[in-house]
């Protein structure tokens, strides 16, 4: 999948040509409903033809030379595509990107200008780590999870941390002979792991911390009371991105951790989204670096003053081509996008007519 970086880059390299933007929806799961997609495209490159034969013999040749390399890049998936959505761009000359996405995609086929890249904001989103934790006092597992791949990428185990503990002076080996000073062996191999688990944790939470980064977010599951002691060895600026799923367990396949994961890093996306919202909208009615509604954010756009876009779901559907060209916009300045779904698509359709924005500065310093 496409990272921010690189839809900018494709968007800023291909403004100037023609392109043909592909994008399917692909969650169908029915057999019987199998090429349903196709069906589909078919519809959406009829209407699309239809236009550029307006334009006249040497545009639609162009069309065609372009929609060609399309489906050759689709010739593989005679069924289903191979995930919940998919997207193509091309030129006449060259097929730009060609690849499923772990998001439903809209059906819409588009021959214009530049790249239409408003309808793939909601698969960034997928590019965002998601770490997963599955611990006990024993063992934790990592997942790491990005762009709709899973991997596992490391397990830590207490007794990896119990070293040399002359302190304690006791075998890991539990045994009922008495131990140190009136401690029986088995309290002392107990107070050994347990020293190995606290050791473990605190190793865990440097590693998370440092591969979360300052945008990474943090899905928690397994033992109540070790999760508990695991999120006290997290920093402040994590915890605010930081969620537990009491539904993970550490015995867990990937698929089952997958799915968990997902349903919970989207919860999370969606409080973070609405914090954000709320920053805008305040510092919006304050004069601050805030602004709502179509209007001043078309204003700040032209100023380049835009630090992170906000679209609701419901605005890019609505509005495809005017959301298309503030996304353009906001990629021509480097500008950060959020596309909110949910509750907060709701607020911000309320508060901002689907459009917000987070500025860089206010003109007045």
């Amino acid at each position: 999948m496409l990272t921010h970086d690189e839809l900018v880059d494709l968007y800023r390299d291909f403004r100037q040509d023609k392109v043909l933007s592909v994008y399917l929806d692909g969650k169908a799961t029915d057999f019987a409903e199998r090429t349903a997609w196709r069906r589909r495209l078919d519809q959406q490159v009829a209407e699309a033809r239809r236009l550029a034969n307006g334009a006249g013999p040497e545009e639609e040749a162009k069309f065609t030379e372009a929609l060609e390399l399309i489906k050759g890049a689709l010739g593989d998936h005679e069924s289903f595509l191979p995930d919940r959505g998919w997207v193509g761009f091309a030129t006449p000359e060259n097929l730009v990107y060609a690849k499923p996405v772990r998001v439903p995609m809209p059906d819409l086929v588009r021959w214009e200008g530049g790249i239409r890249v408003a309808p793939y904001v909601r698969a960034l989103k997928q590019e965002r780590l998601v770490l997963t934790v599955l611990v006990d006092s024993r063992r934790a597992r990592i997942f790491e999870y990005r762009a709709g791949e899973l991997g596992e990428p490391e397990n830590l185990n207490a007794e990896t941390f119990l070293g040399d503990l002359t302190d304690i002076n006791v075998s890991k080996r539990a045994t009922s002979h008495t131990g140190v000073r009136g401690k029986t062996g088995t309290d002392a191999a107990q107070k050994f792991l347990e020293v190995g688990s606290e050791r473990m944790l605190k190793k865990l939470a440097e590693t998370v911390t440092d591969r979360a980064g300052d945008e990474g977010i943090l899905v928690l599951g397994g033992t109540p009371e070790v999760v508990s002691g695991l999120s006290s060895h997290l920093p402040a600026k994590l915890k605010d991105r930081k969620v537990v799923e009491s539904s993970l367990r550490l015995e867990m396949s990937d698929a089952e951790v997958r799915n968990a994961l997902e349903k919970a890093a989207s919860q999370l996306n969606q409080k973070l989204q609405g914090e954000l919202l709320q920053e805008v909208i305040d510092l919006a009615r304050s004069g601050g670096r805030g602004a709502l509604g179509p209007d001043k954010v078309q204003k700040a756009l032209t100023e380049a003053r835009v630090d992170t876009l906000l679209l609701s779901r419901n605005f890019i559907r609505a509005n495809p081509d005017y959301a298309d060209h503030l996304v353009g916009s906001a990629f021509e300045q480097h500008a950060e996008l959020e596309e909110l779904s949910g509750e907060g698509a709701d607020r911000l359709d309320v508060e901002g007519e689907g459009v917000a924005a987070r500025l860089r500065y206010t003109l007045g310093g």
